[in-house]
């Protein structure tokens, strides 16, 4: 019997071929070359492995190069500019010709303009080319500080803007060399009676050939300390104008404080109401005009000793002229023993005449001194506006003939008498601590 066997599986395929494929074995993997003996100290670099991160760092290293050299030439520059100043600050510490021209610079410009003055002149700047830009910003900055000023191109004055000088201004003439062509062809245009001011390079007048054309002209000197070409390798007005414009910005700061004695902030602030300084000021309450702020200090004014039978109108005049505020101050002994005082304005001494110059001050005295018992009393901390509006009150209503002025004003203004010629005595602590005129208020006021 046969016996029955189950199929076997297993994984092999069959292929019904008449022949089979050939074996052939897997192809082994290619042996390695080996490389010829002087290439076993090649450099990597050979290979290319590594060229790139060397460029990245050549050209890193440059660029560090650059900016180092190019921060080098601004610091370069500004410690040059700032040797310049020092130089310059130096000048003006020691040496008697800078000293005495800035000194007559701003007694002029304090003469011809301002309250005490009476004359009403302006500052006429006059540049070409950078010293034009300089005369420029300076006009800015001196009218910001309510010094009127006006710039002037050489060039067009000779075309008809000469009509802007008027006979009480005062010239700035701006030029580094001292020999700019355009300003010396201007010069014989200008009144010889007018004051002139020059800002250069020059130390010494006897080197400027402006100033030998005009010899009365006062030297403002402004120069550096090496020339910009040794400095920068170019002429190119950099170091001249940063020492000019910083000379200019001392002129207008001084002076201002002579003209508006106490009050330059308070002047600043009417005329600068507009942009971030404007807000800045409107924001800080201590920046609101006080009446403290346009008075004149009494340790300020020229005290003249003598009886008033003795002194003349002359005596008032001169006194007032040396005195840079311009009021005067008269201490004469009393019967009593005590002494007393009164005061001369600035205003009332414009007021004499030639045939007052030679009276005493007894025959003037109904229209020349004010005793302190007339004086009109304002505490210090007064806003300009509330005593101008109080003052107005009282000086509309006695002009007027009307009762006592400034009822609810919150003054107290009972028996006060007040015209524009008067005095205000700013008191502080029961204390007067300075002196100013009505009319002096009034302006600030307007």
């Amino acid at each position: 019997m046969v016996e029955k066997r189950p199929p076997v599986h297993n994984s092999e395929v069959y292929l019904l071929t008449q022949s089979p494929f050939p074996a052939k074995p897997p192809p082994s993997p290619p042996s390695p070359v080996t490389p010829a003996e002087d290439e076993f100290c090649a450099h990597i670099e050979k290979f290319g492995l590594i060229s790139e991160p060397a460029i990245a760092v050549a050209a890193c290293e440059s660029r560090l190069a650059a900016v180092e050299e190019r921060l080098n030439g601004a610091v370069h520059v500004l410690s040059t500019e700032t040797r310049a100043l020092q130089s310059l600050t130096e000048l003006y510490s020691t040496d008697r010709t800078a000293r005495e021209g800035f000194d007559r610079a701003v007694e002029v410009i304090t003469r011809r303009q301002g309250e005490r003055s009476g004359r009403n002149g302006k500052l006429v700047v006059i540049g070409v080319g950078k010293s034009g830009h300089i005369a420029k910003k300076l006009v800015a900055t001196f009218n910001s500080l309510a010094i009127q000023a006006v710039f002037l191109h050489p060039t067009e004055a000779l075309h008809g803007d000469l009509g802007q000088i008027g006979r009480n201004d005062t010239i700035l003439l701006i030029t580094f060399s001292g020999k700019t062509q355009e300003l010396l062809t201007l010069l014989p245009h200008l009144g010889r009676t007018l004051p002139m001011i020059l800002l250069t390079s020059h130390t010494r007048p006897e080197t400027c050939e402006i100033i030998r054309c005009r010899p009365d002209t006062i030297l403002l000197p402004a120069p550096i300390h090496e020339s910009e070409t040794q400095s920068f390798g170019v002429c190119a007005p950099t170091t001249s104008t940063t020492v000019a414009l910083t000379v200019g910005d001392a002129l207008a700061i001084v002076a201002s404080q002579e003209i508006h004695a106490g009050s330059v902030a308070a002047v600043f602030a009417k005329n600068h109401p507009g942009g971030a300084i404007g807000a800045a000021l409107r924001s800080n309450s201590s920046n609101v005009p006080k009446v403290r702020h346009l008075a004149v200090s009494l340790d300020e004014i020229t005290c003249l000793d003598g009886n008033t039978c003795q002194l003349t109108g002359a005596d008032i005049l001169r006194a007032g002229y040396a005195c840079k505020t311009g009021w005067v101050r008269l201490r004469q002994p009393d019967g009593g023993g005590g002494s007393g005082e009164t005061v001369v304005s600035p205003c009332r001494i414009r007021q004499l005449s030639s045939a007052d110059l030679t009276c005493t001050i007894d025959e003037l005295e109904g229209r020349l001194v004010t005793h302190k018992s007339d004086f009109v009393s304002i505490c210090a901390n007064t806003t300009v506006r509330n005593a101008a509006e109080w003052i107005s009150t009282i000086v509309e209503q006695q002009t007027n003939k009307n009762s006592p002025a400034g009822s609810g004003s919150g003054l107290d203004d009972d028996g006060v008498t007040c015209g524009h010629d008067s005095i205000i005595a700013v008191m502080e602590k029961g204390e007067c601590v300075g002196l100013l005129e009505v009319a002096t208020l009034l302006q600030a006021h307007s």
